[in-house]
């Protein structure tokens, strides 16, 4: 603990979900949609499509902004062309605080936890960082 009261070694594994969702960045609008909605989960992990591509993610924002809001078509709009990529990322043994301090000057509410091969392990969002550094 430090001065302040806060748990200095609490990392990103602590407190991240440990599900990764994935979707294709061929897929609809309307499937990941429907995978959303399935799942229950506000966003879902792009594919990589090659060995030097990089991983993107996609979320409620992104198809509400894109696609709702512009009234397309969720059947004629792909993953890839509204995903954000590359998705930020966060190593799995970041100290919470850090990666906490990464999303706010990246004004995004989550980042993508990969391993020391860049593999990914889960999602951690601003809510997970913040709730979880928070003294009992």
């Amino acid at each position: 603990m430090n001065e302040q009261g806060h748990d200095t070694t609490i990392r990103v594994s602590d407190l991240m979900g440990s599900q990764v969702h994935t979707i294709d960045g061929l897929a609809t609008a309307a499937e990941a949609m429907a995978t959303m909605k399935r799942l229950e989960v506000s966003s879902l992990v792009v594919n990589r499509r090659h060995d030097d591509d990089e991983l993107g993610v996609i979320t409620v924002t992104d198809l509400a902004r894109e696609v709702i809001t512009r009234d397309r078509a969720p059947d004629r709009v792909n993953v890839y062309e509204i995903m954000s990529k590359p998705a930020l990322t966060v190593r799995s043994g970041m100290l919470a605080r850090y990666a906490a301090r990464l999303l706010v000057r990246f004004g995004v509410s989550r980042a993508l936890v990969v391993d020391d091969d860049g593999a990914p392990r889960g999602l951690v969002t601003l809510r997970d960082l913040v709730l979880g550094l928070t003294p009992e």
